[in-house]
Order: C-alpha cells, then sequence, then structure tokens
C-alpha cells in the first residue's frame, strides 16, 4: 500500500495545512514532471511519468479531509473504515432538513419548466429567492460543522506527535482511531450534503 504521507513528504496527521500541502507537492511535481525528462531515456521518462501520476493521485487523497483520514485509518489500521452506514445521531436532523430542502427545490425547478405566463413567472422568481437564501443558509450551518470537526481534527494531531513509532505494536492503541473513524463519518456526511445543496443553489441561480 502507498503512504501517501511518506510520499509527499508528510507526517502521518488527521490534519494538515492545506496550503503547505499544496506547495510541497508543487515541488515535488515540478523535479518530477515528464517535461524536464523530454530528452532522457525511455525508462527514465516512464519512470518520471509514473511519478508524478503517483504524485497527483497522493496529493489529491490528502487534500480532502474525508478522502486524508480514509487513508489515515487505512495506514494504521491495516483496513480501509466500513462503508458509512446510519447517520450520526447528532446529524439526524441536519440530514431531514437536507432531503426535505432538495425535495422541495427539486419540485420547483420542475415547475419552472413548465411555468409559461409572465405572471406565473413572477411569482417563481419569489419563490425561487427564497428557495436560494434557505439552501444558503443550510450550507453555511454545514460550512460551520465542517468548521468544527477540522478544529477537532487539528487538536487531534498532537496525539500522533507523541505515539510510538510506526510499525510499534503500542501504536493503534496510543491513537484516538475511534474518534478519527467517527469524524470520516461525520465528514462522509457532511461533504454529500454539502455537493447535493451546492448543485441545487447553482440550479436555482440560473
Amino acid at each position: 500500500m502507498t503512504d501517501c504521507f511518506a510520499l509527499l513528504g508528510e507526517p502521518r496527521r488527521p490534519w494538515l495545512e492545506a496550503d503547505a500541502l499544496k506547495e510541497k507537492f508543487l515541488a515535488l511535481s515540478a523535479g518530477a514532471h515528464p517535461d524536464r525528462f523530454h530528452n532522457a531515456p525511455p525508462a527514465e521518462k516512464e519512470a518520471a511519468s509514473r511519478r508524478c501520476a503517483d504524485l497527483n493521485a497522493a496529493f489529491t487523497r490528502l487534500r480532502e479531509p474525508k478522502d486524508r483520514l480514509a487513508h489515515l485509518l487505512e495506514l494504521e489500521l491495516g483496513r480501509r473504515p466500513a462503508d458509512v452506514q446510519a447517520v450520526p445521531g447528532d446529524a439526524t436532523e441536519l440530514f431531514f432538513q437536507v432531503g426535505q430542502l432538495c425535495r422541495e427545490t427539486d419540485r420547483f425547478l420542475g415547475d419552472c419548466t413548465q411555468a409559461t405566463s409572465p405572471l406565473l413567472k413572477v411569482q417563481l422568481f419569489k419563490r425561487g429567492a427564497e428557495l436560494a437564501a434557505r439552501v444558503s443558509q443550510l450550507l453555511r450551518t454545514l460550512q460551520q460543522r465542517q468548521d468544527a470537526l477540522d478544529a477537532e481534527l487539528k487538536s487531534l494531531n498532537a496525539a500522533w506527535v507523541v505515539a510510538p513509532p510506526v510499525g510499534s505494536h503500542e501504536r493503534a492503541a496510543q491513537l484516538p482511531l475511534g474518534r478519527v473513524e467517527e469524524i470520516y463519518r461525520a465528514l462522509s456526511f457532511t461533504t454529500r450534503w454539502r455537493a447535493q445543496l451546492q448543485e441545487r443553489f447553482v440550479q436555482l441561480a440560473l
């Protein structure tokens, strides 16, 4: 299994600073870019191309908190976290709000495609503005939830600083991997709900 943290020269951590990660990725990619090996033998060209692809894949995986946590758990536990099934208890109300608002927006967008009279279009415009405001508010709520999870991930980095070295039998027992998996599951839902709402917000703006 490729260790994306090691490939990018990053220590294993639940939280990584996005700007620092990107800067390191760009520096490593510049040195491995195939254009630098234009006149090199075929084997060197192929190796450079493969390394560039590996760096891209590692960066893509580590820059998204949810994907980073899945990879971290896979490295520390030797397995990927199980597929998310149930909505976390503290997110049940959000789950219903997102579902209801998405269904309401979809019905509205369907009505828009059938509207022909100018009066009805004016009424739909007002309704669309109200829906957009509600979608925007719920997106802010989800962002606040994401910010809180990010802050907790930053605080969990301390456990990795003092943890036994990689390969130690005591390492997994001294890391808060259970909580990391809970945050991974919470982020899975938050990321999905934000994408669903953002898609509808764009449609409302058209």
